[in-house]
């Protein structure tokens, strides 16, 4: 493993074309002038510019501030900003003004919150929904320290794809996610998935970790139900993060693509260098069966089982 601080060269098959689209300014526009924030920006995507360049960006809720200090994240780190109760309404309006059709909504970790933020991740959607009707919702959290109350109140908004990454193997929790558990990761994940909502998953590889880890943690999901599931390849984003171990060729992640849908029976499974949570995300949703659709009102009110 590369000495922590080391650079690595890239493979030529991470070079992308610059693009400069008018759709691209139209959506730096939009988010500036409503005072959104992206994790594209604030993780330091490598797809920041072509996501922009299609008219779309996946929104960052809750500040851009983590409670959370894993070590392969670009999102700075410390005491958060308290929530800004007007981030609901102005990222409704930019879905609206910007016409989409599916939207991303992810957020910081919230740990200093009595709900990890939970609430506020439900109002967004229900917000989002009453300006977009038809609108399709994915929604990316974080564990909510496996709160049961709060997991329960983003189920009951009924996002139509729940997304909680995996981001890497176990073995690696401790060194590379400290404050992450991936059994409660897991647990996340089969409630929702017990609760009739779509779910997915997304992780890494070329942080350290095995072909068989890799094998183990593709089964858990499938065991977990996941019905979407991307895998990337890891770019330290600073000298200061976990160095990468290795880069994965395109035929390898080929493969992975092969054991989640052929042997596993994972409904999609998207696996490439640049790939990430939201990489195609609607096109992914699209194609897999689709459940039926439930009403949504904030009046709802469903039970769903205990995290395992």
């Amino acid at each position: 493993m590369p000495a922590q601080g080391a650079r690595c060269r890239l493979p030529a098959h991470f070079k992308q074309k610059l693009e400069r689209t008018p759709a691209r300014g139209r959506v730096a526009g939009v988010v500036g002038r409503l005072g959104l924030n992206t994790i594209c920006h604030s993780a330091k995507c490598p797809n920041c510019n072509h996501c922009f360049s299609q008219g779309t960006a996946t929104f960052l809720i809750l500040g851009n501030t983590c409670t959370r200090s894993c070590q392969f994240c670009a999102v700075a780190k410390g005491r958060p900003d308290p929530v800004d109760g007007h981030e609901t309404q102005a990222l409704a309006q930019a879905v609206a003004e910007l016409g989409l059709k599916y939207v991303v909504i992810t957020s910081v970790t919230r740990d200093d919150l009595a709900d990890g933020g939970a609430g506020h991740f439900a109002t967004v959607v229900y917000e989002v929904r009453r300006l977009n009707p038809g609108v399709a919702v994915e929604v990316l959290t974080p564990d909510f320290q496996g709160r049961q109350e709060a997991l329960d109140n983003v189920i009951r908004s009924r996002p139509d794809v729940f997304n909680h990454n995996l981001e890497t193997v176990a073995r690696l929790y401790p060194a590379v996610r400290p404050q992450a558990d991936y059994r409660r990761s897991l647990g996340v994940l089969a409630a929702a998935k017990r609760a009739g909502l779509t779910t997915k998953s997304g992780f890494m590889v070329g942080l350290g970790e095995e072909a068989g880890e890799i094998r183990q943690l593709m089964a858990d999901l499938a065991g977990a139900g996941c019905d979407l599931v991307t895998v990337g390849q890891y770019l330290a984003p600073s000298p200061e993060h976990v160095p990468v171990a290795r880069f994965w060729t395109p035929q390898e992640f080929g493969e992975l693509e092969h054991y989640g849908r052929r042997q596993l029976g994972i409904p999609s499974v998207v696996a490439g260098p640049l790939v990430r949570s939201s990489y195609a995300a609607h096109q992914s949703y699209l194609s897999i069966p689709q459940p039926p659709k439930e009403e949504t009102t904030h009046a709802a009110h469903h039970h769903h089982p205990a995290l395992p």
